[in-house]
């Protein structure tokens, strides 16, 4: 068990490390969450702990690990939280046909391209007790999530939030992501539920029971209080509360079925009440404790477990690059070609397909559910973290080679 000091001191290490990297990339134009990304695995084996092993060492001493571990899983359940509370798929009623062919193509295109994908590096890279098929479903709704909060920022950074590429965007990571992480959950029970049918039939019926009893039982009393907050103009502390018990009730009861406790959080926030107010109200609540104290520890601890060095010699690094190219492939050319089918000229729909590219943190998130799983090794997670480094952080320029912020721009039609 660390001394209190010892905690105290990492903490204020991690938080001053990634505020100064997240001002160093903000001075690169690129989103503040990639410096902290960055941040978080300097601070891990890859960087402190090979040019100062013993500091390292001293700073995070492994039983240390377990705490760090608690606190950042707090972060991430507020976090995905946060991701359900800005979903809102009302975009997909003034988008319509572009916006569903575009949400199924950025989705399946990259989903079926990392199914193949994992199949292939299954018997190189993959624990021999994980199942093919099992490690390809993960890998492909791992190539399918696009960070919708990193994306909603590049967007209004741009001032694009509110034009046709803005609008088909997010409503193409906002459905993109619904069913990334159903796929994820179908991951997660195939791996959780040992290949039993009537397992694997129990979870699923007691997933559909809880998302039923979120929808038609909660949210209608969620409604509620959204119309005391219209009235009053005020999110009492007694509300807030309760909704951080339905927070962490939900994440329970998700990790109680056997699938993960970021669903029933992620869910918690995609019933809220969407009317603008409301969801700003909440959302004001958690971010700045979420996004300023406990996310920086969750990457930091992500970067204790990511060790650049494992990937020795031309093979790995090989093997690295494929995924880097078929991630951006996947996506990228999914989404363009989708939305140019449906009519959008090429160059809004080349931004949408690399805005849609867009990682980030959610799929750090996603992978440390794999590697806590079981169903990801040290040296798959190392590579698959690159990639949503290298994806994220191409976002921005590739997007203002596409589309320069001195085109005028053009609004929804």
């Amino acid at each position: 068990m660390p001394h209190l000091p010892t905690l105290l001191l990492q903490i204020a290490v991690v938080v001053g490390i990634s505020r100064l990297f997240g001002w160093l990339f903000r001075r690169l134009h690129q989103p503040q969450v990639i410096g902290e990304m960055v941040a978080g695995i300097s601070l891990g084996p890859s960087l402190l702990g090979w040019l100062a092993p013993a500091t390292f060492n001293r700073l995070f001493p492994s039983e240390s690990f377990g705490f760090l571990n608690a606190i950042s899983q707090l972060g991430v359940v507020l976090f995905m939280f946060l991701v359900g509370l800005e979903l809102n798929l009302t975009l997909l009623k003034r988008l319509g046909r572009i916006a569903i062919t575009t949400s199924l193509s950025s989705i399946l295109v990259p989903f079926v391209s990392g199914f193949l994908l994992a199949l292939y590096i299954h018997p190189h890279l993959a624990s021999e007790n994980i199942n093919a098929i099992h490690f390809a479903v993960f890998i492909g709704a791992a190539m399918s999530v696009t960070a919708f909060p990193v994306l909603a920022r590049i967007l209004i950074e741009r001032n694009l939030f509110h034009t046709r590429i803005g609008a088909l965007s997010i409503a193409s990571a906002a459905v993109g992501d619904v069913m990334a992480w159903g796929l994820l959950a179908v991951s997660i029970l195939l791996v959780r539920g040992s290949g039993i049918a009537s397992h694997l039939v129990g979870m699923f019926i007691e997933l559909v029971v809880f998302i039923s009893v979120m929808i038609f039982l909660i949210r209608p009393l969620l409604k509620k209080v959204e119309a005391h907050h219209h009235q009053t103009a005020e999110i009492p502390t007694g509300i807030l509360a309760l909704i951080i018990l339905l927070i962490l009730a939900s994440a329970l009861v998700t990790e109680w079925i056997g699938i993960h406790a970021l669903f029933g959080a992620f869910l918690a926030g995609a019933i809220m009440p969407k009317s603008e107010n409301f969801s700003n109200a909440i959302a004001h609540k958690f971010e700045d404790v979420t996004l300023v104290l406990l996310l920086p520890i969750f990457f930091a601890f992500t970067g204790l477990k990511t060790t650049i060095g494992l990937l020795s010699g031309a093979n790995l690094w090989g093997f690295c690059l494929l995924i880097i190219v078929i991630a951006i492939l996947g996506k990228v050319g999914g989404a363009t070609l989708a939305a140019r089918a449906s009519g959008i000229p090429w160059r809004e729909a080349s931004a949408v397909g690399v805005l849609l590219n867009t990682r980030g943190l959610v799929e750090l998130v996603l992978l440390n559910i794999g590697l806590e799983a079981g169903i990801l090794t040290p040296t798959v997670f190392t590579m698959m973290v690159l990639m949503a480094l290298v994806t994220t952080t191409i976002t921005t320029p590739l997007l203002h080679l596409i589309h320069p912020a001195t085109e005028p721009e053009r609004g929804i039609r």
